[in-house]
């Protein structure tokens, strides 16, 4: 009976570990940047070009980040712009493209980097002078 006991109790300890586990690592994570205008060259920026705010959301699929707008409903980033990114534990390194933003449909672009720590920078290529937006982070 001693023995039932001491199972149970460590069947459920185990059980509650890795549901606990699985909780916290589905829980996604939002990490804000910006992304500095500079009109006319003026890399102060000035009142008719204020930063853009995006967000990489990290959690929400293993290995994957999201970089969209930090704004309600993920509005708010650079439409159609270049996300460059490189996995600084594997090496592996790559690019892609923010969407249009049409059809009510705000920019995004999921890109699968693999687990580890991964720097992000997103810049325009509507041609004008932008100081990119970097982050960086782990991705589980």
């Amino acid at each position: 009976m001693n023995l039932v006991r001491r199972l149970s109790v460590c069947t459920s300890v185990v059980i509650t570990s890795a549901l606990t586990s699985v909780a916290l690592a589905s829980a996604a994570v939002t990490i804000p940047f910006q992304i500095n205008p500079a009109p006319y060259g003026n890399p102060n920026g000035s009142f008719d070009a204020p930063a853009v705010r995006c967000v990489a959301v990290v959690g929400e699929l293993p290995g994957t980040v999201t970089i969209t707008g930090g704004k309600e409903d993920r509005w708010g980033c650079l439409l159609s712009s270049e996300v460059r990114w490189l996995n600084l534990s594997t090496g592996v390194s790559g690019s892609a493209r923010l969407s249009d933003g049409l059809n009510g449909v705000p920019a995004e672009a999921i890109v699968q980097t693999g687990t580890g720590q991964v720097a992000v920078a997103v810049t325009s290529v509507a041609g004008s002078i932008i100081t990119p937006g970097v982050a960086s982070f782990y991705l589980p």
